[in-house]
């Protein structure tokens, strides 16, 4: 898909917009459909309001004679909106089959491509995955442990960082074990990686302080892990999340902003936070958290959350109103 190369879900062909171009798309027929979220779709006036309170429900656009690769792209891409104001009309056809087509928007956002597809098409696939194939690449349980060794960091000299993966995804997911266990649930922070504020010191977020300030709690709790999640932008990778800053630049919130893309408001799995928990031994912690949505997802997976530590930050002029958001919109306890 990263390639431009045309995939097959069981029957159903597919080549993503964002990598394909007017020749590939001449390569791949003429007879297609255009599929995409309902989230992107309720932007576009294409969608009842039942089906846009699912932002990952799949809808499909019947073919227009004026499609072409440029109106594919305009469809596709919500940064696009303001330059191109002007859309259809359009004619959505019943999303069949709606296991594989949905199925094919989770695979857009493991590839962190936008979730867009031209489906149907005469040409050879490439490659062809199954519905299977997809559930093993995310399923959290295959998650092992790889690699562990003693890391000393700025404000815990004795910490040991822990590394896990599964056969099926590069991603690694990282654990710091901080102090020595003593008997009692571990104070745990769930970091998601923000390369944006952990690295280059964003001010649009508040991850980078969040991770430090977390690290030295931990430090003062004398026992705890923080696990360091590869789950950028709740989970829809790095390049859509810079996506996302830029509709955010054209006004929008950041919760608009993801389902605008097509996405879910918060696409991470918190059952790899679980795996890497049960692998470390812990199955009860004390969570460093100020969302709600963590400790359920914990608690889902199997691991019980015997109390919710608050992890409160200033706010800063840039990101005063992403925090307000997370308080008003997704129920974070700030």
């Amino acid at each position: 898909m990263r390639r431009g190369w045309p995939i097959a879900i069981g029957d159903v062909t597919m080549l993503a917009v964002e990598t394909a171009d007017a020749d590939r798309l001449a390569s791949f027929g003429d007879d297609y459909a255009i599929l995409i979220s309902s989230g992107r779709a309720e932007t576009l006036k294409l969608t009842n309001q039942r089906a846009a309170a699912d932002p990952d429900r799949p809808v499909l656009i019947e073919r227009a004679p004026w499609f072409d690769m440029a109106m594919a792209t305009a469809l596709s891409d919500p940064q696009l909106d303001l330059t191109t104001p002007m859309k259809g009309p359009f004619r959505t056809i019943p999303p069949e089959p709606q296991d594989i087509l949905a199925i094919a928007l989770r695979l857009a956002r493991v590839a962190g491509l936008l979730p867009a597809f031209f489906v149907g098409g005469t040409a050879a696939p490439e490659v062809s995955v199954t519905i299977g194939d997809i559930d093993a690449h995310e399923d959290a349980t295959r998650l092992r442990l790889a690699a562990r060794a003693r890391l000393p960091v700025a404000q815990a000299e004795d910490a040991e960082v822990v590394a896990f993966r599964t056969p099926e995804s590069a991603d690694e997911h990282v654990a710091l074990l901080i102090g020595t266990p003593n008997g009692q649930a571990p104070l745990v922070r769930l970091h998601s990686e923000c390369l944006t504020g952990d690295v280059l010191g964003s001010l649009k977020c508040d991850c980078g302080p969040q991770l430090d300030a977390a690290i030295a709690a931990i430090r003062t709790a004398g026992w705890g892990v923080l696990l360091y999640l590869r789950q950028e932008g709740r989970g829809i990778g790095l390049v859509n999340k810079l996506r996302a800053y830029a509709l955010q630049d054209q006004g929008f919130d950041t919760v608009d902003a993801n389902t605008r893309l097509g996405f879910a408001i918060d696409a991470r799995d918190f059952g790899v936070a679980a795996q890497m928990l049960r692998l470390l031994g812990q199955d009860r912690v004390r969570l460093l958290t100020n969302n709600p949505a963590k400790v359920a997802g914990l608690e889902a997976a199997g691991v019980s959350v015997v109390e919710r530590v608050p992890h409160f930050l200033p706010a800063n002029p840039h990101n005063a109103r992403y925090l307000a958001t997370k308080r008003d919109r997704t129920g974070h306890q700030l």
